[in-house]
């Protein structure tokens, strides 16, 4: 059966696991839907946020739309996004890993729900074309579109054959034509680029709500020349099941909500933007691609999948920060061959994007600058500022990392900037009506701190760890709050402790003090 059936199926576990906000009151898209998700957001922790399924939705006009929105069904938690990947939240980089190791090819079926209604050739928009789905509008007042968030991009290289997935947003500019953004060097504008230069148009398709584990990969920077659906199919166990598309040579999953197959044309450009970033500002127009529609083929009553960017945190910037570490754990540790390597934390501050941590243990200081490095040259637009640390800190929590940055880093050592990184989107590379940012990214850098321990060093000033189990017992005995351990949360040799200040600590365990002090004062020193 291979993983989720289809996001009906994972809509269900979500509802099952009290995950789900089931909205069946009235519910504009263009100024309601997506500021109520968004709350959850900037008034919630992260434990308590969930997917949101809006039943009856409405837009500007008044006009209703057959079909639900389901909104942060990925990765509003890491709980959530435990679940889109079948597995538990502390076994997700596991998962990754093994779904990377070992991917299994999809295999092609006659026939799938996807294509339970086509609309193609004088049917095209019979319907309304695109405007037949409740596409919200994500940043209400600044947007100037409603655009698709969760839209998965089907492309084929026309050298090699090989498949890309990728997660791009698309502006609705009429009823037959999206814009797209995607910009080098994203693997949908290489195989764009490759078309222009065989003077062809770019068959291409939008996949809308496929299985969850197809959601992932298609946000996940997996490397150039991967099919995504192999990916996919690694993290289910199982082959994705998929149908060939009615007017392109291209296939699309079996079980998607709604797919939108069409050419992208390689003689012009036209601008797409505004839109709310992951950055946390609006992201200016830039010439790019678009999409002519040729044919819609859908499920009947439809889900329209979104994911909420924009501001972090988002579901986008958690996705991004977990799916970003994982990828980059296997490159570091399989690729590189650096089994130093413990984790790879993205931070969501960032979008999950620009503020990296790698954890290692018992690393010397040429893999440390090799972790550092190889991080900062997996990709040109990701890890701006990019931090390794021991494995006593918790690369998750900036307390712990920071503690790390004041006492185990000199700047003067320490630091390195490596350069000819790509600015994509950070408003703090150039003004926002510099020209330049219409064609290519201004050039810019990654910051690498070494924050790892040099030598040995005293014990950590917490009480030793049988210590604190015993002080949580209490603790848990007198009914006092939940707690959330931040590591470290005990005390523990790093390497430089001498055996008579050991000896003199075990004496005072035992409430043998005076001992040390009579011995102290055998040593004292005249002035």
């Amino acid at each position: 059966m291979g993983y989720y059936r289809d996001l009906r199926e994972y809509v269900g576990v979500l509802e099952e696991n009290g995950k789900l906000v089931r909205i069946k009151r009235e519910i504009n898209k263009d100024t309601e839907l997506m500021p109520l998700v968004r709350w959850q957001f900037r008034g919630l922790p992260e434990k308590d946020r969930k997917a949101f399924l809006f039943e009856n939705v409405i837009d500007a006009k008044g006009k209703a739309y057959d079909g639900w929105v389901l909104v942060g069904c990925h990765a509003p938690s890491r709980e959530v996004y435990a679940l889109a990947m079948m597995t538990k939240p502390e076994e997700i980089v596991r998962k990754w890993e093994e779904a990377q190791l070992r991917p299994i090819k999809p295999i092609v079926v006659a026939s799938g729900p996807a294509q339970e209604e086509v609309h193609v050739g004088d049917s095209l928009v019979e319907h309304g074309g695109l405007g037949e789905f409740a596409v919200p509008i994500s940043t209400p007042g600044f947007d100037n579109a409603p655009y698709f968030s969760a839209g998965n991009v089907v492309s084929r290289d026309p050298e090699t054959g090989v498949r890309n997935v990728g997660n791009h947003r698309a502006m609705i500019k009429s009823p037959v034509k999206a814009g797209l953004s995607a910009k080098m060097p994203q693997h949908l504008r290489q195989h764009w680029q490759k078309y222009k230069k065989l003077g062809l148009p770019m068959p291409a398709a939008i996949v809308i709500g496929p299985t969850p584990n197809v959601g992932v990969v298609g946000a996940t920077k997996i490397p150039f020349g991967t099919d995504e659906y192999d990916v996919a199919g690694g993290i289910a166990g199982a082959p994705l099941e998929l149908v060939k598309c009615k007017t392109i040579d291209l296939e699309v999953p079996a079980n998607a909500e709604i797919v939108i197959e069409g050419e992208i044309p390689t003689d012009y450009l036209e601008r797409e933007g505004p839109h709310g970033e992951y950055t946390g500002y609006m992201g200016m127009g830039v010439s790019n691609l678009f999409l002519n529609v040729k044919c819609i083929t859908h499920r009947k009553h439809p889900i329209w999948n979104v994911y909420l960017s924009q501001f972090p945190p988002s579901e986008s910037s958690l996705m991004t920060q977990i799916s970003k570490g994982a990828t980059d754990y296997k490159l570091l540790k399989h690729d590189l061959g650096i089994d130093s390597v413990v984790d790879v934390a993205y931070h969501n501050e960032s979008g999950g994007r620009t503020l990296c941590v790698i954890c290692l243990k018992n690393s010397t200081t040429p893999q440390v600058w090799q972790a550092l490095y190889g991080v900062s040259a997996a990709s040109t637009r990701f890890a701006k500022i990019i931090i390794a640390v021991d494995d006593d800190i918790d690369p998750r929590d900036m307390d712990s990392v920071a503690w790390a940055l004041c006492y185990r880093m000199q700047p003067h050592r320490d630091i390195h900037i490596a350069e000819g990184k790509a600015a994509s989107l950070d408003p703090s590379a150039a003004p926002p009506e510099d020209k330049r940012q219409m064609l290519i990214d201004p050039p810019t850098s990654s910051l690498l701190i070494d924050a790892t321990r040099k030598w040995g060093y005293p014990p950590t000033s917490l009480p030793r760890r049988e210590f604190m189990e015993r002080a949580k017992q209490i603790w848990q005995e007198e009914g006092l709050p939940e707690l959330a351990p931040k590591m470290p949360w005990y005390g523990s040799s790093l390497g430089y402790w001498p055996a008579e200040i050991e000896e003199e600590a075990e004496l005072a365990l035992r409430g043998e003090h005076y001992i040390t002090g009579e011995k102290l004062a055998q040593n004292r020193i005249k002035v």
